[in-house]
Formats: structure tokens, sequence, C-alpha cells
């Protein structure tokens, strides 16, 4: 087990004495609220949500209704914009510009490296294995004293495969630092989340969304989870307000549905190995990769033209050639069963 986790050594030093705005729904939030120089002759429509005042800054519902429906407490629940939010907050809380770096998996999620670059911070790589898993012992190698977070992608994208969890689980025992396990994907796949672990390791971080199961990417929200103390930091130097109202009411209604949500898991997964066994006998697909996410890997000959034929007649989807060990590679997400038959009917026509 891991002992030598320290998060006040790991948290940058402005970051620790930082004085967080105090918005005035920090003391009231009922009454006449002529505090925060909001418009009290409303929005130029109708509406019942009270939009001319500012949202709650802590969602305090929000939080509860993702812990309950994910088993944790709300303390351990940030709740940002889209997941993206929460790459960047963990990156200017824990790396220090010019100085720190990261360290990922390609191929990948794009975002982190994007997101380091935004901030100035070194990013080093450690390819994952032909079969797409991780390589903990190289992955530990390659950390170095300024390594300050980890990210891995599982369900990953492209590849759409979950990771072993005990390589997960060495890389945290091993190092000293921040993991980030992005879980975007999660409910497509058979395996148990990571979260289950929270409680052992307190160096871990798990990044899941509204935006896939949920059907939601249009609402922009994402979640952390973690320890208590990383989530403090996190609602320390999050703007005040960074989830909207009408984000939050539509999040609180899909919690009210989340039956609805099953059912759709389990019509995308039943479409997923329809169109995964129909790709398998399309001549020209060289192999379709096992999946546990919404969308499926394939490699073809000649991808980037295959590609670029689909987007003439209407049909986008992801060319993946460019990221390693994905030549000749594209994505597909799994759509309503109509979608997927269109799909396919083009692709056969290529």
């Amino acid at each position: 087990m891991m002992n030598k986790f320290n998060l006040e050594q790991l948290v940058r030093e402005n970051i620790k004495d930082l004085k967080p705005y105090r918005s005035a729904r920090d003391d009231f939030d009922q009454g006449l609220l002529l505090d925060a120089n909001e418009n009290s002759f409303g929005a130029p429509f109708e509406n019942d949500a009270e939009l001319h005042r500012y949202p709650m800054p802590y969602q305090e519902d929000l939080r509860t209704n993702i812990a309950d429906y994910r088993s944790v407490r709300p303390e351990q629940v940030f709740v940002g914009s889209g997941s993206d939010e929460a790459i960047d907050l963990l990156l200017r809380i824990f790396c220090n510009p010019v100085s720190d770096s990261i360290l990922i998996n390609p191929p990948t999620y794009g975002m982190y490296k994007v997101a380091a670059k935004i901030n100035d911070i070194k990013v080093n790589e450690v390819r994952l294995t032909d079969g797409f898993q991780l390589q903990p012992e190289r992955v530990l190698n390659r950390v170095t004293d300024v390594t300050k977070i980890i990210f891995i992608c599982s369900p990953n994208n492209p590849t759409s495969n979950v990771m072993r969890k005990e390589d997960i689980i060495t890389i945290l025992e091993g190092f000293s630092g921040i993991v980030v396990v992005d879980e975007a994907y999660i409910d497509f796949c058979d395996g148990d989340s990571i979260i289950n672990e929270l409680d052992s390791f307190p160096n871990l971080v798990v990044l899941q969304t509204l935006s896939k199961a949920f059907g939601l990417a249009g609402i922009r929200l994402g979640f952390a989870l973690a320890s208590e103390e990383i989530i403090s930091y996190m609602m320390k130097v999050k703007a005040p307000y960074n989830v909207n109202k009408l984000t939050s009411q539509a999040a609180l209604r899909a919690f009210q549905n989340t039956d609805i949500v099953r059912k759709k898991i389990k019509t995308i997964v039943a479409e997923r190995e329809r169109v995964s066994q129909s790709l398998q006998n399309i001549s020209t697909v060289l192999s379709v990769f096992p999946s546990d996410a919404n969308f499926l890997l394939f490699k073809i000959k000649d991808a980037l033209k295959v590609y670029q034929k689909l987007a003439t007649s209407g049909v986008i989807v992801r060319y993946r050639g460019n990221e390693p060990l994905c030549e000749n590679c594209l994505r597909v997400t799994i759509g309503t069963p109509e979608e997927n038959d269109r799909f396919l009917a083009e692709l056969k026509k290529l």
C-alpha cells in the first residue's frame, strides 16, 4: 500500500494561500436580494427558473444526487462544465507551470495534453501495449520528482477498452502524486468502476460525465470524485458560478429518470455488438477491436479515403489513423438502429 502520498506537499503554494472569491450567495440565498447587482426585472422572456438570479455556487442538490447514484459522499463530488473543467482545475492546483509535468498513455483522450500545454506543463508519455493496455512498471519508471499527475482513460478513447484494474492499482500504490482515472464511458462497461477504491487511495481522482450514458452532452456537466480534501481544493479554485441553472436543472431531471438511462445503455450495448459483427463481415475491414464503450475502433484498408468518402455521403465518423498504434483506424459512435444501418450500408457501398 502506498504510504508516501502527502496532499499538502503536492498542492501549489499559491493555491494553498489563495483566498477564493466570496460570492453574494455565500452569505444569503433568500430574502430581498439586493446584494449581487442582478437585474430584478428579470429575463426578457417568461420563465419560472429565476434566471435573473445567480445559481447556487456549491450545487448541493446536484452533488447529493450524484453521490447517491455513485455510492459516495456528497463531499467527494465536484461538478463542473464537462470533465474538461475538472482536468484544467487539477492541473492548476497541482502543477507549477514550466517546471512540473504530467504523464499520459497514448493513444488516449487528447484533452489531457491540450490542457497541459495551455497551462505550460510538460507532458511525458508511455505508450499502451499493442493490446491497448497500460504498462505500469514502465509508467512508474518514467515518473520523476516533477511528475505531479498521471492520467488514465478507462474505458479508453479512442481504443474503447477498459484498463486492467490491477495495473491501475499498481500505479496508485507506486506513485506519490495524483492518479486521474477518466471514466467517461464506464456505464457501457461490464467491469466495476475504480470509485470503489476511493477510500483506499487518497491520491485517486475519478472523472465521469453526463455526456455519454446520460445523453446530455449539450448541457456540459461533468464531475470529479475524490477525497474530501482534494474536492475542497477544487471548490476553492473553481469559478464562483461554474454550473448554470439550466444545466443543473437538466441534470437533476436526469437523475429522476435513471431507469430510462439504463434502458438506453442496454440498447446501445446490443447495437454495439451488432455493428461489430457486421463490420467483421465486410471484406475491407481488417479488424474490429473489442469495445467497453459506446463506440467501436476498427482498422480498414485506406482508412483516410474511406473516412473522406463517408463524409461526402453525409456519414461522419472519426479518423484516428494519426494516433499511435491506430494506423488505418476509424472510430464510429454507436447510434440508433437506423443510423447504424445507414452507416453500414454506406460503408458496404465503398
